[in-house]
């Protein structure tokens, strides 16, 4: 990944998840710390105000502004203005990977795009859940990594905790749980195996 530069804000000075037993969120409770919800605030600020209006081209500006916020991207990396993410400093992206348009990243915990890994328009990628045995519904953040070069299609869901391998192909729409195979091509809801990339030879 990219060397980061001085960040204003890292993970651990958000400050993190509470603990939904003492904080009761479903009794209008919070669940996460006060520093972590008016970092935030902040950071929601800055991106309308300064970002999301911004037209394709500015990418590096973009980047400039979330590493200013503790993310760890690559300054080749595309991020566009009407991309949203939760939390920058829950955030990695490699050299030409991609996060497109109205893409959800809503990193409760860290996502991870290798280098050239692409995320297609309106992609939800959501590292959050909760535990449905928990009496106080605990929320439970699991990372997401998405492989080199691997491509997730438009509109799809990105489950937490999953692993999309390397050249992954994941089909408009998909609803993925289940880590991927390299190279393999899925589709559906719930996305499944529907075969395997084979990639031609290139010419010099």
């Amino acid at each position: 990944m990219s060397t980061k530069s001085t960040s204003l804000f890292t993970s651990e000075s958000a400050g993190g998840m509470l603990d939904a037993s003492k904080s009761k969120p479903a009794e209008g409770g919070a669940s996460f710390s006060l520093r972590n919800r008016l970092l935030r605030v902040l950071w929601n600020f800055v991106w309308a105000v300064f970002a999301s209006w911004t037209p394709p081209p500015l990418h590096r500006y973009r980047v400039a502004l979330l590493r200013l916020f503790g993310a760890d991207v690559d300054w080749s990396a595309h991020v566009y203005g009407s991309a949203r993410v939760w939390l920058p400093a829950n955030l990695q992206m490699g050299p030409h990977s991609c996060l497109g348009p109205q893409v959800n990243c809503y990193c409760m915990g860290p996502i991870r795009l290798a280098a050239g890994a692409i995320v297609s328009q309106e992609t939800t990628l959501c590292a959050g859940t909760h535990d449905p045995n928990d009496p106080d519904f605990q929320l439970i953040a699991k990372p997401i990594v998405i492989g080199e070069k691997a491509w997730v299609a438009a509109e799809v869901f990105v489950g937490p905790g999953v692993t999309i391998a390397e050249r992954s192909v994941v089909g408009a729409r998909c609803v993925l749980f289940k880590n991927t195979e390299p190279d393999g091509i899925y589709v559906g809801n719930p996305a499944k195996l529907v075969g395997h990339r084979k990639l031609r030879e290139t010419t010099s």
